[in-house]
């Protein structure tokens, strides 16, 4: 396993892409270690606030030794970082989590189902699954601001859910594949808690794996803390309860390992 490092990176680029949603190449030498479903600790400028802000690596450009962050503005962290331009200083720490079982995709057909702020990780992902059978990406989002869909549409089928209807099936991501009638032997998925546990049922249901995401909160992001902690199935070594640190121990889990 890498050593997760912390250091002064440069901005490369940064653009909004959608209403609240910011896109961020950064130059970073973690960009060679980065796994699809790990992320990194974002730091404010800010001395008063000690904690950093976990955010998914969208995507890993190892040539040029880049990072691809995709994120909302949700607080004070974030609107901070959206403020950023080119060549300016970013403290981060990475690469940070366990990614998701990539082998599990061989010769199987899959689906990568994101949600919201879930869907920046399955660019990575779908750019990885290269020995699947098949892969379709089935993407939820609120409305025809469909962040990230195109750059996804250069390796997968891309199916739309949108919560008004404006684009694609109206619903979720459950809708979407129910309506398309899409059928899938391994499930990869990221996204908000409500979306997690309907898939986890699906899979549980048609008797095939998944492997699910968890955003969370995070605080210390090296396990340190036990700030976000998700319930297990197994007694975890560090805290000898049976919960795990998603920060570590995750933010990938089998569906079926987690109580979510």
């Amino acid at each position: 396993m890498e050593q997760k490092k912390k250091e002064t990176a440069r901005v490369y680029s940064q653009r909004q892409i959608a209403p609240g949603i910011y896109d961020m190449w950064i130059d970073t030498t973690l960009a060679q270690q980065a796994r699809p479903g790990q992320f990194i600790s974002v730091y404010t400028q800010d001395k008063s606030a000690l904690l950093p802000r976990p955010i998914s690596i969208c995507e890993a450009d190892t040539t040029n030794g880049r990072l691809r962050i995709v994120y909302r503005v949700a607080g004070k962290g974030t609107e901070e970082f959206s403020s950023y331009r080119e060549g300016q200083r970013i403290d981060i720490l990475g690469t940070l989590g366990n990614g998701f079982p990539l082998e599990a995709a061989s010769g199987k057909r899959v689906f990568l189902m994101g949600g919201g702020i879930g869907i920046p990780p399955m660019l990575a992902l779908a750019q990885a699954v290269t020995g699947a059978a098949s892969v379709d990406v089935i993407a939820g989002y609120r409305d025809r601001a469909l962040f990230l869909a195109e750059d996804l549409s250069k390796y997968a089928p891309v199916h739309i859910a949108t919560e008004d209807g404006s684009v694609g099936t109206k619903g979720n991501v459950m809708n979407a594949i129910e309506a398309e009638k899409l059928e899938a032997d391994v499930i990869y998925a990221c996204g908000p808690m409500p979306m997690l546990r309907v898939i986890r049922d699906y899979a549980a249901k048609k008797g095939i794996p998944a492997y699910i995401s968890l955003e969370e909160r995070m605080a210390c992001g090296v396990g340190a803390c036990l700030g976000c902690v998700v319930k297990t199935r197994a007694v975890d070594h560090h805290s000898h309860v049976k919960n795990a640190r998603i920060c570590t121990d995750g933010p990938v889990y089998a569906a079926e390992d987690v109580d979510i």
